[in-house]
C-alpha cells in the first residue's frame, strides 16, 4: 500500500433503489433489463430479476422439501447498471430535483422524466 488509501469506487450504491427498472450496460448480461430485487450498498451490488442467474445445489433442508438445482439470481456490481428510462428508451443518468410539492425525486438528466 503507498501513501493514498485505495478507494473502491464500487461502494457507492446511489443511483438505483429497490423496485427500480434497470438495464445492464456491460458484461455478459449486456442489454437485459430488469427489475431491482435487493440493494447492497457496504458490497456494493444490486440483484437483478432475470439477470445473471446462476445454478444452485440446494440440500432438502426438512423431511419432504425437495433438493436439487435451482435457478436463481446472483448479485452484480451496481457501477454495471443503469435506471431504464421509458420514455428514452435507454439507461438514464439520474439527476434529482424538487417536484411541485416541495418532494425531492430522481429525473433522467436527458429528458427529465421522474424515475
Amino acid at each position: 500500500m503507498g501513501l493514498y488509501k485505495s478507494v473502491d469506487k464500487r461502494q457507492s450504491v446511489n443511483h438505483v433503489k429497490r423496485d427500480d427498472e434497470v438495464i445492464v450496460i456491460s458484461g455478459d448480461n449486456k442489454g437485459k433489463r430488469g427489475k431491482v430485487i435487493a440493494v447492497s450498498p457496504k458490497e456494493g451490488k444490486v440483484l437483478v430479476s432475470g439477470v445473471n442467474v446462476v445454478s444452485k445445489h440446494v440440500k432438502p433442508k426438512k423431511q419432504g422439501d425437495p433438493g436439487g438445482i435451482i435457478k436463481t439470481e446472483g448479485a452484480i456490481y451496481a457501477c454495471k447498471v443503469m435506471p431504464y428510462c421509458s420514455k428514452c428508451g435507454k439507461g438514464a443518468r439520474v439527476k434529482s430535483e424538487i417536484n411541485n410539492k416541495d418532494k425531492r425525486v430522481r429525473v433522467c438528466a436527458t429528458c427529465g422524466e421522474e424515475l
